[in-house]
C-alpha cells in the first residue's frame, strides 16, 4: 500500500442496530474500491469482516473488524462494529478511534434502540455523524417516514444528500441534492451508475433542497453566511470547504440512501465521503494526561510530533498470537521501533506492524499519524493502553465501556480444568473488556459478567473451541445479609476435660441492632479480673468468622453492635481456642433470640423500550417484585426507572430481549439492602437448612 499523508486518511466507524445491513454495505465498498474481486455473502460465510467461526455459523457480526481500501486518493479505514446490543463494547472501541460515525439505519424499521444508543455514544465523544438509510430496496422501505423521524428526533441539521427515486424492490435510482441530478445504478451489482439532470417535479424538489443545504452550510460559518446573504449563493470552493467544516463541527448530519446488498448508491456515498468527510488531518491537537498525574497535557497531531497511539482492541488468533489494534494520533510507528507503554511504564518492541482487512494482514513498514493498524505480540500492552514516545510520555483517555447487565456462575465440567478455565477467562477479558469475571469468595463461585446471554454464550463457546474446556453454567447466588431487629444477650460456658489440660471459657455478651450499612461493631466493656484482656481478640475472632459464615442462611451478618461485657476463665484451662468457641456459641444464642431477619440487595434499573411495549415491561417489573420510581419519554421511546431485587434480575436481559424482540435495553446498578419479605426469606432459609442437612 502506498504512503498517505494524515490529511488523506479517513477513519469511519460503521455502526447501527442489528440487521441494518452494515456488513453487506462495507462488502460493496471493498468491491467498488477493488480491494476484493467478488462481493462476499453473509449466508455463505464469505464476507471479509465476518470471518470468525462463530460469526459464520450465526450469520451476524460478533467482533469489531478493521478494513481498508483506497478511493479517490484517500485511504479509508472502516471499523465495522456489531449491531447486537450484547456487543456494544465493540461500538465504543470503534467510536473511540474514528473520525466520524456512519450510523446505518434500516429503511423498514427506522430509529431503533441501537440507533439511539450509538447516537448518545457519539454525542458523548463529540464525534461527527452521518446517516445511511440502508435496505432501501426492501418492499417495506419507508425512506420519507424514516427521514422525518430522524429530523424530528435529532433536529434540522439532519439533512438528506440523497433520496430514493423508486424505493422498494426495484430500487436503482437516487436523487442527488448536491448535484441536482438523478443517478441510475446498474442492476448487475457493479455499483456503476449514469447521471442525468433532474427535471420536472424532481428538478423543483432538488432545487429547493439544494438551497436549504447551502443555507444550512452557511449557518455554520459567519463569513459564509454573510457571503450567502450578499450574493444569494456560494461558489463551488466555498461550498466544498463549508460542507467539510459543517460536517466536522457537527452542524450538519448528511443522510444517504443505499442498498448495500445490491450495491446501489454506495459509490456515490464513497465519493462524497472522500471529498467532504472529516479526516485524520482535522485533528490539530492530542489531549491526554501526564503519567502518574492528573495534569492535563497536549501536543501536536502531525507526523513530526512525538508519538502517541491508543490500543482499542486486542485479539488472539490461532497460529498467529496476540494482535493489538491501535490508532496513531501523532508521530509515527515504524517496524522495529522501541516505544513506551505510558499506561504501564514499560517498553515495547514493535516487531511486526500490519494493515488489516478482516483476517488478512499486510506488512506495514510505517504507520503515520491518523492511521490505524495492528501490532503482533506486544509483551504487556492491553486494550485501552497508550503507546508514546519515551521522550514525551502521555496517557490518552481510555475507552468508557458499558457496564455488564448479566451475570452467570461457571465451573469446569471436568476435574483438573480449573487452570485452563482461568486462562480462558483471562484471555477473553483481555480481548473484550466488557466481559468480566471474578472469583467471589463470599458466594464461593466464579462469576462471569457481560452484556447479555448472547455475549456470554459467545465467550464460553470461544473458550471451549480455543482452550478445550467446557463449563457448567448456574445462576449466581444472591449475597443476602443477616441482621437482627431486637436487643438480646447470652452467656455461654465452654468446658472440656479429657485428661491432661482441658478447655474452659465463659463469655457474656449483649447485641443490639446497628445502623444500616454499619457492618459489625465489636467492643468490650470488661471490668475487674474475671477475664484476661488477652482473650478479647479470641472472642472477636470467633464471632468474626461466624459473621462471615452466617447463622440463618449462610449469609454475611451485618449491622449490629456486640458488647463482650463479662465472663470467666480458668488459670490453666483457658486458651485462645476455648474463648473463640465460647464467643461463637454465645453470639449464636443471642442472635437467634434477637428476632433475626434477612436483607436482600436491591438494584436500580433503567429500561428503554419503544412506546408500544411499555405496558408489558411495567407488568413484568411488577412480577419481579419491582417498584417503578419514575418514567420519562424520549422520542418514540419510554424510559422506566425502577428498583428490583437482585434475586429477580438474573434472567432480565434475556427476558427483555424476548419481550421487545431485541428492541429494548437496560442498565443496572446496586442501590441498597432492604428487608426481605418473610415468605421469600423463609424459602432461602429452608433451602439453606436443606443443603446443610444433606452434607
Amino acid at each position: 500500500m502506498k504512503e498517505y499523508t494524515t490529511n488523506n486518511v479517513i477513519n469511519i466507524a460503521l455502526v447501527g442496530h442489528s440487521a441494518s445491513g452494515k456488513t453487506s454495505l462495507v462488502e460493496s465498498m471493498l468491491f467498488n474500491a477493488g480491494a476484493v474481486h467478488k462481493r462476499g455473502n453473509i449466508s455463505e460465510g464469505t464476507t471479509v469482516s465476518d470471518y470468525r467461526k462463530n460469526e459464520i455459523e450465526h450469520q451476524h457480526s460478533i467482533s469489531l473488524s478493521l478494513l481498508n481500501f483506497e478511493w479517490l486518493e484517500k485511504k479509508f479505514n472502516v471499523l465495522d462494529a456489531p449491531g447486537y446490543l450484547d456487543f456494544h463494547g465493540e461500538v465504543k472501541s470503534a467510536l473511540r478511534v474514528a473520525d466520524f460515525a456512519a450510523v446505518v439505519v434500516n429503511a423498514t424499521e427506522g430509529i431503533e434502540v441501537g440507533t439511539e444508543l450509538i447516537w448518545d455514544y457519539a454525542k458523548e465523544g463529540a464525534i461527527p455523524r452521518l446517516i445511511i438509510v440502508n435496505l432501501t430496496d426492501r418492499d417495506q422501505s419507508k425512506f420519507d417516514t424514516v427521514l422525518a423521524s430522524l429530523q424530528e428526533r435529532y433536529g434540522r441539521t439532519v439533512f438528506p444528500f440523497m433520496l430514493p427515486v423508486n424505493e422498494g424492490e426495484g430500487f436503482n435510482q437516487t436523487a442527488d441534492v448536491l448535484r441536482k441530478e438523478i443517478y441510475t445504478f446498474n442492476n448487475d451489482g457493479s455499483g456503476d451508475y449514469t447521471e442525468a439532470k433532474a427535471d420536472g417535479e424532481w428538478g423543483d424538489k432538488l432545487d429547493g433542497l439544494h438551497e436549504e443545504l447551502i443555507e444550512l452550510i452557511a449557518e455554520s460559518d459567519d463569513t459564509l453566511l454573510e457571503k450567502f446573504f450578499d450574493a444569494g449563493e456560494l461558489t463551488e470552493d466555498e461550498l466544498r470547504s463549508g460542507l467539510h467544516a459543517a460536517f466536522q463541527s457537527r452542524n450538519l448530519v448528511p443522510v444517504f440512501c443505499t442498498s448495500g446488498e445490491k450495491n446501489i448508491g454506495v459509490k456515490r456515498v464513497m465519493d462524497i465521503l472522500a471529498r467532504y468527510a472529516p479526516c485524520a488531518g482535522d485533528f490539530r491537537e492530542v489531549y491526554g494526561t501526564k503519567p502518574d498525574s492528573d495534569e492535563e497535557i497536549h501536543h501536536g497531531a502531525t507526523v513530526e510530533d512525538h508519538l502517541s497511539a491508543v490500543v482499542f482492541k486486542t485479539i488472539s488468533e490461532e497460529h498467529v498470537g496476540e494482535l493489538s489494534f491501535f490508532r496513531v494520533y501523532s508521530g509515527a510507528v515504524n517496524t522495529g521501533d522501541d516505544v513506551q507503554n505510558s499506561s504501564r511504564n514499560q517498553s515495547e518492541k514493535m516487531r511486526q506492524v500490519y494493515y488489516m482487512n478482516g483476517k488478512n494482514r499486510k506488512d506495514a513498514s510505517r504507520l503515520i499519524a491518523g492511521d490505524i493498524g495492528a501490532a503482533l505480540k506486544l509483551k504487556n500492552t492491553h486494550t485501552g493502553d497508550t503507546m508514546a514516545s519515551a521522550k514525551s510520555p502521555i496517557i490518552l483517555p481510555e475507552i468508557n465501556y458499558p457496564k455488564p447487565n448479566m451475570h452467570i456462575a461457571v465451573s469446569p465440567k471436568a476435574r483438573g480444568d480449573e487452570e485452563k478455565m482461568a486462562i480462558g477467562l483471562s484471555t477473553m477479558h483481555e480481548e473484550d473488556p466488557t466481559f468480566q469475571y471474578r472469583v467471589d469468595s463470599e458466594l464461593k463461585q466464579t462469576i462471569i459478567s457481560g452484556q447479555g446471554e448472547l455475549h456470554l454464550g459467545t465467550v464460553l463457546e470461544r473458550i471451549k473451541d480455543r482452550f478445550n474446556v467446557e463449563m457448567n453454567k448456574d445462576t449466581p447466588k444472591v449475597p443476602y445479609r443477616e441482621t437482627i431487629t431486637l436487643n438480646s444477650d447470652a452467656k455461654y460456658r465452654h468446658k472440656k476435660q479429657s485428661g491432661g489440660s482441658g478447655q474452659f471459657a465463659e463469655v457474656w455478651l449483649r447485641i443490639e441492632p446497628g445502623q444500616r450499612g454499619s457492618g459489625v461493631d465489636f467492643k468490650h466493656s470488661l471490668v475487674g479480673q474475671n477475664v484476661d484482656r488477652g482473650f478479647v481478640p479470641s472472642v472477636e475472632k470467633g464471632i468474626g468468622s461466624l459473621c462471615i459464615d452466617g447463622i440463618l442462611a449462610g449469609c454475611k451478618v451485618v449491622d449490629l453492635k456486640i458488647d463482650f461485657y463479662d465472663g470467666k476463665m480458668h488459670p490453666v484451662d483457658s486458651n485462645d481456642m476455648a474463648f473463640q468457641i465460647a464467643g461463637r456459641h454465645a453470639f449464636t444464642d443471642a442472635f437467634k433470640t434477637a428476632k433475626p431477619k434477612l436483607l436482600e440487595p436491591i438494584y436500580k434499573i433503567q429500561v428503554k423500550v419503544p412506546d408500544e411495549m411499555m405496558g408489558d415491561i411495567m407488568g413484568d417489573v411488577s412480577q419481579r417484585r419491582g417498584k417503578v420510581s419514575g418514567m420519562d419519554s424520549d422520542g418514540h421511546f419510554q424510559i422506566i426507572n425502577a428498583e428490583v431485587p437482585l434475586a429477580n434480575l438474573h434472567d432480565y436481559s434475556t427476558a427483555l430481549k424476548s419481550m421487545t424482540s431485541g428492541r429494548g435495553m437496560f442498565t443496572q446498578d446496586f442501590s441498597h439492602y432492604e428487608d426481605m419479605p418473610h415468605n421469600e426469606a423463609k424459602k432461602v432459609i429452608t433451602e439453606y437448612e436443606s443443603s446443610r442437612s444433606g452434607e
